[in-house]
Parts: C-alpha cells; structure tokens; sequence
C-alpha cells in the first residue's frame, strides 16, 4: 500500500520511516513533486494535521496523512504549542526558539512539559485522528547533537537524558511522534 507522508522535513520523514511496517510504502512529497510550502493556519495542533492531509488528498487523491506537532509547557499556559516551530519567529530556526524558551523559563521552577503530535489520516476519502504524547521537562542548557527542534532542552519523564542524547531507537520508541504512529499503524494493520 502507498501512503503519501505530507512532510519535507527529512529528519521527521526519516524517524517515521524506520517505525513503518514493510507493506506499507511511504512516500514524501519531494518524491512526488510537491514542493509548496502548506500554510499552518489552524489554531490547534490537530486542525494543522488535518489541513495538510486534506491539501494533499485534494491534490493528488491519494492516501495519505500529515502530522503536526508541538511542545507544551506548564508554566507557560501550554506555549508554545501551535507555534513550536515558528516560536522566535517565521524563521522558524530551531537554535533561536530553543534560547527564547530557555529565556522566558530562567527565573522558573515548574519546567514540567509535553510533546504532542497528532496524525491526520485520510483513507479512501475518510478522516482518522490519532494523537501521541511523551511527558518530560525542560532542562536549563542544551544536551545532545541528536534529533531536532526542541530535542536538546526536552528531557523525558524516566530518563535522565535529553531526546537530543538518547540513540534514535530508544527515542523512536518513546516519543510522541512514534506513540501517535503506533495507533496510526495499528489502525491500518486492522483495516
């Protein structure tokens, strides 16, 4: 089976694509030629997943599913949540949004925190939603050359590593992206 993957970002497209059992082929949208850039305009993180899967379904009419992800932060009302990526600016530079977070929690104890993705799946035409979380903190300086975005400050709940430290297989079975995938994959193996 073909399944569009709606992302161009290699790292994600590379994480997604070790944790896909072999039936299923994964296709990014370089490998089609879609090279537009999908507008994030939802107010939610699962209205951006299902805006970019339903671009791509009315695309192309093929199956496929997108994601959207952000990092929830306690003290901070749930920031930067929708705007994770582009959190410093539209630069969207994982370094700047790392040092405004690191900022704006420096005089703050409770650094508790989440991960959350959720994936849009469009089959056949039909709308599936499966969301994924990974509790953890935030600690106070960057560790790790792992892994991307937010992955050098975000330290998992029983670890006492970063997901910037931690191997790819250890990440790649404990995070939000790789929980919502499982209920995704789950999903497809029972249909």
């Amino acid at each position: 089976m073909e399944l569009i993957f709606a992302t161009h970002n290699k790292n994600k497209l590379k994480e997604v694509r070790s944790l896909m059992p072999s039936p299923i082929e994964l296709i990014s949208l370089d490998e089609i030629n879609f090279m537009d850039e999908i507008e994030e305009t939802a107010s939610t993180i699962e209205g951006n997943a299902l805006l970019k899967a339903k671009t791509i379904f009315e695309k192309t009419g093929k199956n496929c599913f997108a994601d959207d992800s952000g990092l929830l932060v306690d003290a901070l009302n749930g920031a930067p949540g929708v705007y994770s990526a582009r959190y410093a600016g539209e630069q969207k530079n994982d370094q700047d949004n790392m040092q405004k977070l690191l900022q704006e929690l420096s005089n703050i104890s409770n650094r508790n925190a989440h991960f959350k993705t959720v994936m849009a799946l469009i089959i056949d035409g039909k709308e599936h939603v499966f969301e994924g979380t990974v509790h953890g903190k935030i600690i106070h300086e960057k560790k790790g050359s792992n892994g991307f975005g937010y992955d050098p400050i975000f330290m998992p709940d029983g670890y006492d590593q970063t997901f910037a430290q931690l191997s790819s297989e250890i990440k790649n079975t404990i995070s939000h992206r790789a929980n919502a995938l499982k209920k995704l994959i789950h999903f497809l193996k029972a249909n």
